[in-house]
């Protein structure tokens, strides 16, 4: 799996700095190229055959619908990801077949799954449960080193100076922060619920709406409720439904 090549279009120079420096922490990303408007993004993107264009809506004279659907007819088509402040293109970006749809201020953990979204499209025979069939994770316990297999844990959260790990079968106790896990976890199907919880989405079995806007959460062989704060709510939903 090489890496993706990425052109950002915007017609803000910060705004293509801030996303080229936040692709720029993912390594299987490579930006080679920007564009400041739609002409030159078409010029661009067929002189560099991108795998994917991040591509701003609200450009002066040629708009990103309108590159998209301009890009759409070239010989090879970059896959595309509307970035926008206006939710309300939506719709009208899905009916051209984008791939994802970020929102300005851009979300590290939503660009994240943006980026695991493109890579399951390009590489579809090297997808998630392909992988998941290979890796394990490391553990250090009282000087050993157990190797877990990341489809066995049901949730990890933090509590105190420790990271517990639930699986099927067994709990651990690591030092190792819930960040690192998490960002060791990030080809699998693990997501934050609350700023203390990661959970594996292959065991949610159901989300019960609770008060101000958060939900419990209830995974399969879990007798506990997990709580999912209301600034997870809307992502977890989307990355759980067809």
């Amino acid at each position: 799996m090489g890496p993706i090549n990425a052109l950002i279009v915007d017609d803000e120079r910060y705004a293509r700095e801030e996303l080229a420096y936040l692709l720029g922490k993912f390594p299987g990303v490579q930006v080679f190229g920007e564009a400041e408007s739609g002409e030159a993004a078409i010029l661009k993107a067929l002189q560099l055959q991108p795998d994917v264009v991040f591509l701003d809506v609200e450009m002066p004279k040629m708009n990103g619908i309108e590159v998209a659907k301009t890009l759409a007819e070239i010989k090879k088509v970059p896959l595309i990801i509307f970035a926008t402040a206006y939710p309300q293109f939506a719709v009208e970006a899905f009916r051209i077949n984008a791939v994802d749809y970020l929102l300005k201020p851009y979300d590290e953990r939503q660009l994240q799954q943006t980026i695991e979204r493109i890579e399951k499209t390009l590489y579809p025979a090297q997808s998630v449960d392909n992988t998941e069939k290979l890796g394990k994770l490391a553990i250090e316990t009282g000087g050993d080193i157990d190797y877990i297999l990341p489809q066995d844990i049901l949730y990890i959260y933090r509590d105190d100076k420790v990271t517990k790990i639930i699986t099927q079968t067994d709990d651990y106790e690591v030092r190792t922060t819930l960040k690192e896990l998490e960002s060791r976890l990030v080809p699998f199907s693990f997501f934050r619920i609350h700023k203390g919880y990661l959970v594996n989405l292959k065991y949610v079995s159901r989300l019960t709406p609770w008060f101000n806007g958060a939900y419990q959460l209830e995974l399969e062989g879990v007798d506990q409720k997990l709580s999912v704060s209301r600034n997870y709510v809307k992502d977890l939903r989307q990355r759980l439904e067809l």
